[in-house]
């Protein structure tokens, strides 16, 4: 039963970490296919690659998302199964809207919900809170005020260039940056579930200590690679076309802060959401031009599912946690029938409402 369970867990970790690949990966090449300089066959494969690359740069991350979130001993395999749980719903469900998402986030408030289900309070780590809340502030502040003055600079300097030189300079630039973003996301995001996986085998008492085995590290990142070549161009569309309408220098200027933001960050094991990080990069290059570019109602839907995230997928994992402890695993087609059923039944009714307004024009 407990192999089994671990197999379980172990799968939606997985299932997990191939929805980041969907819905948080391809923020790292939205901007470079938005400009026009790769076309989208060949940004799949650049963000792909260099994200599996990026996942191999160290374990910081992954160390605080294993060690610093919830006390190990305070949660279980039912548990880290409901946690993957929440954070597979909330994904399919902003997925479905084309929106992206914080999975930093929405790992680190499964978690919670999960452990606080399990062990109150107390199974919280405040340490490791405050370095997700530094990676908040680092993701909204940096990212948004170093795109802002990049921009700036680069309207200064080259503001004399003839427009079609200064493109396809900036053009070649954005090969550079964009790389180093897709990197710099590898660095980060790929960790986190690593994370999750290896206090997985640690509960389950097939490893001593906390630890990251490259084969994780490996079955992770391709995982998540594969997630972003297969589902990534809705994302793609939201953040690289949606929010603001951007020339290959603001492009550059964006994944130039954003990928600055996100290594540093991972340096210093701060798990931050590359989401925030980049789209608040591509706000800030937006209003170095123009406050009248962004298109504010794109991004505040954007904004609303980031908040809603904390709560959405903490209260999920709690009450996941608790059927699955009252059923063990008989309760996972029943929590899938329920989540299936919310969506369904949200969708059923936009489908009405949207059809309820039209007809009120009709003669």
């Amino acid at each position: 039963m407990d192999f089994l369970l671990l197999s379980v867990v172990i799968l939606l970790i997985l299932v997990a970490e191939f929805l980041n690949g969907c819905t948080d990966a391809p923020n790292a090449i939205a901007t470079v296919v938005s400009t026009r300089t790769l076309s989208l066959r060949i940004a799949l494969i650049l963000a792909t690659t260099l994200n599996i690359l990026g996942a191999f740069s160290g374990t910081a991350v992954a160390t605080t998302i294993g060690k610093s979130i919830v006390q190990p001993e305070a949660i279980n395999l039912t548990s880290m199964g409901a946690a993957m749980l929440a954070i597979i719903f909330w994904s399919l469900f902003t997925w479905r809207f084309g929106l992206p998402m914080s999975k930093s986030h929405a790992l680190v408030a499964s978690l919670s919900g999960a452990g606080l289900a399990l062990a109150g309070p107390s199974a919280l780590i405040w340490e490791g809170w405050a370095k997700v809340l530094i990676g908040l502030l680092l993701s909204t502040m940096l990212g948004a005020l170093g795109g802002w003055i990049l921009a700036k600079f680069i309207q200064s300097f080259f503001s004399r260039s003839h427009p079609a030189s200064a493109k396809k300079t900036f053009m070649r630039l954005q090969l550079l940056s964009s790389s180093l973003m897709a990197y710099s996301h590898g660095s980060n995001d790929s960790q986190k579930f690593m994370g999750a996986f290896s206090l997985a085998l640690l509960i389950a008492g097939l490893s001593s200590t906390f630890y990251v085995p490259y084969w994780v590290i490996l079955i992770c990142a391709l995982t998540m690679g594969c997630g972003t070549a297969i589902g990534g161009m809705r994302i793609i569309k939201t953040v690289g076309f949606k929010v603001v309408h951007l020339e290959s220098y603001q492009g550059f200027a964006a994944e130039t802060s954003a990928a600055s933001t996100i290594l540093l960050a991972s340096f210093f094991g701060i798990p931050l959401s590359t989401t925030h990080t980049i789209n608040t990069a591509i706000i800030g290059v937006g209003l170095a031009r123009h406050k009248k570019l962004v298109h504010w109602n794109v991004f505040f839907s954007i904004v609303a599912a980031w908040v809603m995230t904390f709560p959405v997928c903490g209260i999920i994992a709690y009450f996941s946690a608790f059927m699955l402890q009252a059923f063990e695993l008989a309760g996972l087609p029943i929590l899938i029938f329920l989540f299936l059923g919310v969506v369904y039944i949200y969708d059923l009714f936009l489908y009405g409402f949207s059809n309820w307004k039209m007809s009120r024009f009709k003669i």
